[in-house]
């Protein structure tokens, strides 16, 4: 911490420096770890579109108290859920079967960079409460499909998912940690312009992707209204083991949705003031265990990458609860490889064993029932469990991740009776062209 207690003391010549040192950093590694991939534009493309929602997402909760907005905290998380339900499986539908899916994501990207300005406009003016969150919710409605699409473009180019997609979307994260430091160097963790910066990167990702090859959608035939709006997709709940990854991905992600809203403030009250770049700790080990992950897949059955993952969640969320700065960043420090073992793995699961015309689709329904169920469940849950557990002489922060720690724990159980799996590893589904 005192090295953070520095960088707030430190003069506006010192930390142009630093942010320039951090940025030339983040080129030389960017260069050196795609240099060896055969598809570096895939990796630059996660790389702009996770530093884009990374700078947007882990400083909201205080943009929003510095605003007198700290009301507002779990219903604009909520909104990104919200939009879950709507659009992924919208524009999952199209990029499956009518529009090329970079193209969708060039537009959604544009839409992104103008909705994220409209409501840090809104933050900074104070604007009433209403206006806000419909600016906010806008906002979520352009930016959450990105993800599965662009994990969906990436994927559809690999032809070996398990060896190939960990490394390159550890490039991802590598964008998300540099969007967080980015913004606590520069200040902005409480400021408007940490939107209007992430503006930037969004405008950045519609120009980059049309230097992406130009493949057409998997399949061209006229949609029904159903297949338009990506219903068809509930269809892949009919398979068991199809079924119990969705349900496991949904409940895992309702007591991890606590973690960004609520882990910053323990962070604040613990002496941290860059929460942003404390925060982005899970990222180094998220990197770490991506570049693992294809090891993993070659030793372990695809039940026990998920159940360690899960279980990772449990010690996280419980030394959280210690309410120690230590404890807390070691905690904060094992959410990367939480994340990766449980996430990354269950978007290799899909593009393994779904068919190539409903990939994309599938990706958009597995962010529906984790980023749209889970998460709104989550936000408001944990918006809940946050007001129990606070009190007048402050917030129990043992109870509140305790009773976290606890509800992961149930899942990990529900996970290891449910799944049948199918062997060791994972088999592509046959295709035929």
């Amino acid at each position: 911490m005192q090295n953070d207690q520095r960088l707030l003391t430190s003069s506006p010549t010192e930390k142009r420096a630093c942010i320039w040192t951090l940025v030339g950093c983040a080129v030389r590694v960017l260069r050196a770890m795609i240099g060896r991939m055969e598809y570096s534009e895939l990796a630059a493309l996660l790389f702009l579109q996770m530093m884009a929602t990374g700078i947007w997402f882990v400083p909201l909760s205080r943009l929003l108290s510095a605003h007198g907005m700290t009301a507002l905290i779990p219903f604009s998380y909520a909104s990104s859920a919200v939009a879950a339900f709507i659009s992924p499986l919208i524009f999952g539908a199209m990029a499956d079967r009518h529009v090329a899916p970079a193209r969708v994501l060039r537009w959604l990207a544009i839409s992104s960079a103008a909705a994220v300005t409209a409501a840090s406009w809104s933050i900074g003016h104070r604007l009433p409460a209403a206006a806000v969150l419909s600016l906010v919710l806008f906002y979520s409605l352009v930016s959450v499909p990105t993800s599965s699409i662009a994990s969906s473009v990436v994927l559809s180019r690999l032809s070996d998912s398990q060896r190939q997609f960990g490394p390159i979307r550890g490039m991802g994260t590598v964008g998300w940690m540099v969007g967080c430091w980015m913004i606590s160097l520069l200040g902005f963790d409480e400021s408007p312009r940490l939107g209007y910066t992430g503006a930037g990167v969004w405008l950045a990702l519609a120009l980059f992707t049309f230097l992406l090859p130009a493949l057409p959608p998997p399949a061209g035939a006229s949609m029904t209204f159903k297949e338009r709006m990506g219903w068809d997709a509930l269809s892949l709940l009919k398979n068991h083991d199809h079924r119990v990854v969705f349900l496991t991905v949904a409940l895992f992600s309702i007591p991890l949705a606590a973690f960004y809203p609520y882990t910053p403030p323990q962070l604040s009250e613990l002496g941290f003031k860059r929460t942003a770049a404390w925060m982005s700790l899970g990222q180094i080990t998220e990197v770490t265990a991506m570049f693992c992950l294809s090891a993993l897949f070659a030793r372990w059955r695809l039940k026990w990458i998920f159940a360690a993952g899960i279980l990772v969640a449990v010690f996280r969320f419980a030394f959280s609860s210690l309410d120690y700065p230590a404890w807390l960043l070691a905690g904060v420090t094992l959410h990367g490889f939480s994340y990766t073992l449980v996430y990354i793995t269950e978007q290799i699961y899909l593009n393994e064993r779904i068919e190539p015309v409903w990939r994309a689709r599938a990706q958009a329904l597995m962010s529906l029932m984790n980023s749209g169920v889970g998460n709104l469940a989550g936000y408001l849950g944990s918006g809940f469990w946050f007001g129990v557990c606070t009190g007048t002489d402050g917030t129990r922060w043992h109870l509140f991740w305790g009773g976290l720690a606890a509800a992961v724990g149930a899942v990990l159980v529900f996970f290891l009776i449910a799944y049948r799996g199918r062997g060791s590893g994972l088999r592509r589904v046959e295709t035929s062209h």
